[in-house]
């Protein structure tokens, strides 16, 4: 019998993996650059993803998309459409937007007011009922050049009503695997508390204490600057410049609205670094004795995608630190980049019944990512799963931290 039932699951496997359609390509702009961060998706279902940095993507779907839609800053939408005759991978070009100069009149001379008008409208332009997402959580770090680390992990995140805060959220592990370098001089680990609860946090729409709250707004300097297209909608854009002495850093930066809807479609923050030992408590959780920190960069990038019904949804997040490590006596300081990206993939349920992850799955804020995965080496890890596809440069460091695993 045991037998009989292996063949039966070996059999339905194999069916599925024939059953999947798998498209893929790459996206560049006029001039055949590679365009990074470009949000694609597969049309009649919920599947989802971006290109990388070589501008690469990859779509995992049930049933063969009649179409593949894409959409970034400044380009007009693509919808490309999926036939027997399509050749794979797709090579696609994005084609500049511009914005007429008439959309830069209204409401020009009042930003505070178009960010006020923004938030008493989140519970009309965001989810109204909770829902359970599927991602894709990366994260990375390089000494200089090199990459000495590399986590990743399929997560299911949970987001409340948009009437509650992100203190009702929750993201769950369901796999993951991570590499680190064996070599002695990289023995300073580079670990990120809490990376895959991040987007939760940093959600300008559900936690307005992040970014958008009166107290804050107060401390900045707001200007229109001139606006957009994101998937063919025109957008306001709005800088954020701290203005005076704080106590404490502040995010400065680009906050995108949609003219129509007036909701919050993507924002492109960084710290404030002019006081840098500030900069350093706001980044920095420990580090061991006699190790020097100083801070260069924490950038942190939020998109959100609006359905037809007129919802918005978070879609992307990736938060990048620069920063360099020395210890004392040392001539030289270390430089260290660590960049962590997640990518909503496919939208699992939505509704009163979605439960709230809980248990040894549930990831905690105060919890490092890399600590709650282990090391695993299959070439076939993600199967099915949609995933951010790893840059050429990400994949040949991959098979390095391995054969170096491998040996010891």
């Amino acid at each position: 019998m045991k037998k009989l039932i292996s063949t039966f699951l070996l059999l339905f496997a194999v069916l599925t993996v024939k059953a999947q359609s798998v498209v893929s390509g790459k996206v560049t702009d006029q001039q055949g650059q590679p365009l990074a961060y470009v949000s694609v998706s597969a049309e009649g279902s919920e599947v989802h993803t971006v290109t990388n940095d070589d501008g690469q993507f990859t779509l995992k779907t049930t049933h063969k998309p009649r179409y593949v839609r894409l959409s970034h800053i400044g380009y007009k939408s693509r919808k490309i459409a999926i036939d027997e005759g399509t050749e794979l991978p797709l090579h696609i070009r994005m084609v500049s937007n511009t914005v007429e100069l008439r959309e830069v009149l209204v409401n020009a001379n009042n930003p505070m007011a178009i960010l006020r008008a923004a938030m008493e409208r989140v519970m009309q332009n965001y989810p109204h009922e909770p829902e359970l997402v599927r991602c894709f959580y990366r994260e990375t770090a390089r000494r200089g050049s090199r990459f000495i680390s590399v986590a990743e992990a399929v997560t299911e995140m949970y987001k409340s009503d948009y009437a509650y805060g992100p203190e009702r959220d929750a993201v769950a592990i369901m796999k993951g695997r991570r590499l680190m370098s064996m070599k002695a001089r990289d023995t300073l680990g580079v670990k990120v508390q809490g990376g895959p609860v991040l987007p939760l946090m940093v959600d300008v729409a559900k936690n307005p204490d992040y970014l958008m709250n009166e107290e804050n707004l107060a401390h900045y300097k707001l200007r229109m600057e001139v606006p957009v297209r994101i998937a063919d909608r025109p957008q306001f854009v709005i800088s954020m410049e701290p203005q005076g002495r704080q106590l404490y850093p502040l995010m400065m930066g680009r906050v995108f609205i949609d003219q129509e809807l007036l909701a919050f479609t993507r924002a492109e923050l960084q710290l404030d670094m002019t006081d840098w030992r500030q900069a350093s408590e706001y980044m920095l959780v420990r580090k061991p004795m006699g190790l020097r920190f100083r801070p260069k960069e924490l950038t942190v990038t939020i998109v959100y995608e609006t359905d037809e019904q007129g919802i918005t949804r978070m879609s992307y997040v990736r938060n990048l630190m620069r920063f360099n490590c020395d210890w004392k006596r040392r001539l030289f300081a270390s430089p260290f980049i660590t960049v962590c990206e997640m990518v909503v993939t496919d939208r699992q349920q939505r509704g009163d019944k979605v439960k709230r992850p809980r248990g040894h799955s549930s990831f905690g804020l105060k919890e490092r990512f890399y600590d709650r995965v282990e090391y695993f080496d299959d070439p076939d890890f993600w199967a099915d799963y949609n995933i951010i596809e790893p840059t050429e440069s990400l994949e040949n460091a991959i098979d390095k931290l391995k054969k170096k695993v491998r040996k010891n």
